[in-house]
């Protein structure tokens, strides 16, 4: 089953999130791990520290170390095949920022649809719906990448645009070194100006991020509701400023003749790549590559138009902490999501069909074209 909760995810490798903004902690049980296998807690809290809060004057000031501790399902560094549970306590709260508009519900926010929907909200950073609840995603994302890595996958993630900025290279060795996690560096300094005049107008910008899914084998995925596309589309908009997903050629592919977006076979594979790594839902061997429309974040001191819990028109001015641009923080969520569940169907496919997935596709980059072809690092 795909999600027992709404707060849980998973199949084979399962994970159950909670925690709010200003409770006391966020954290992730993960289950479905069998034991004896080694746990990395420096690996874990690597992925963390991309993810947290007042890395640069680009994001949120909110000062988190979001150290992350193992409650659970770990003994002398190797699994114990029980569940495992890892915590990150809140430690630099300012709930008092969100007194003012306690009675107010922000446009482009839960607020309204939260108070409608369950008849009672916390307004502190948003609760449930803040991203902060994105660390315990990141936690369980860091373990299952690590998994992938021992299988000769690996998952890496830049932005493509930011501010409707678009970058044209990919350079890999900038996008760690640059505040923004673009991969252009002809466009960062272009693309860090439109967050920075957002930010003195009290305004916000979105951007595009795009993951890339490496040394997949041929067989992760199955063809009807449990496609390897549907699943990283699912796990990607659940995202919370996440509004649109595409992979490979993706909406271009509309726009073309069949003739034009089929990728030709030979006997040594596809001679280009833009279904994006899938045929039928099941992994080619070939890269995945997904792009995230991310929204720019709602929460804006800029006045706005917006109504309160009785209904009666309002102005809303939102203080606090908040990022200019979420998208640079949204790639290790986005990495952590696609290790999720790509390892999730690869124990799936275990499941079914023991070792029929254990041979990892090398891609030949220099043996194809096409939309894929022209993104090679």
């Amino acid at each position: 089953m795909l999600f027992d909760s709404p707060s849980s995810f998973g199949r084979a490798f399962r994970i159950l999130s909670f925690g709010e903004s200003h409770g006391a902690a966020v954290g992730v049980v993960i289950d479905g791990v069998r034991p004896g296998l080694p746990f990395e807690l420096e690996a874990i809290q690597a992925e963390m520290d991309r993810r947290r809060p007042g890395q640069s004057d680009l994001v949120t000031p909110r000062n988190e170390a979001d150290r992350v501790q193992v409650l659970s399902g770990v003994f002398e560094g190797k699994t114990t095949g029980h569940p495992i549970a890892l915590v990150v306590f809140n430690e630099n709260q300012k709930s008092g920022d969100y007194k003012v508009i306690s009675e107010l519900f922000r446009p482009g926010h839960a607020d309204l649809t939260y108070d409608r929907k369950y008849g009672i909200r916390d307004p502190r950073g948003g609760g449930r719906s803040s991203g902060r609840e994105t660390l315990a995603r990141v936690a369980a994302g860091a373990w299952a990448k690590r998994r992938l890595a021992d299988l000769g996958i690996s998952i890496r993630g830049f932005n493509r645009e930011i501010g409707g900025i678009a970058g044209k290279r990919v350079e890999w060795g900038f996008v760690e070194k640059n505040p923004l996690r673009v991969a252009d560096p002809e466009t960062f300094e272009a693309q860090k100006a439109s967050v920075e005049a957002a930010r003195s107008e009290g305004d916000s910008v979105g951007g595009v991020a795009e993951i890339w899914i490496e040394g997949l084998p041929i067989g992760l995925g199955d063809p009807t509701f449990a496609k390897l596309d549907a699943l990283l589309s699912y796990a990607m908009m659940s995202i919370g400023a996440v509004k649109g997903v595409e992979l490979g050629a993706g909406f271009e592919s509309a726009r073309r003749l069949g003739s034009e977006n089929n990728d030709p076979l030979s006997p040594d594979g596809p001679l280009k790549n833009d279904a994006g790594g899938t045929l039928g839902g099941i992994s080619t061997g070939a890269p995945v590559v997904v792009r995230l429309a991310v929204k720019p974040t709602s929460s804006i001191s800029k006045a706005q138009q917006t109504v309160n819990k009785t209904g009666e028109a309002a102005e809303i001015s939102t203080k606090g902490r908040h990022d200019p641009c979420i998208a640079p923080r949204i790639v290790p969520v986005a990495e952590a999501m696609a290790a999720i569940v790509v390892y999730d169907a690869w124990l799936s496919q275990q499941a079914l069909q023991v070792g029929s997935v254990e041979t990892v596709t090398e891609w030949d980059w220099d043996a194809v074209d096409g939309l894929i072809r022209d993104l090679k690092p």
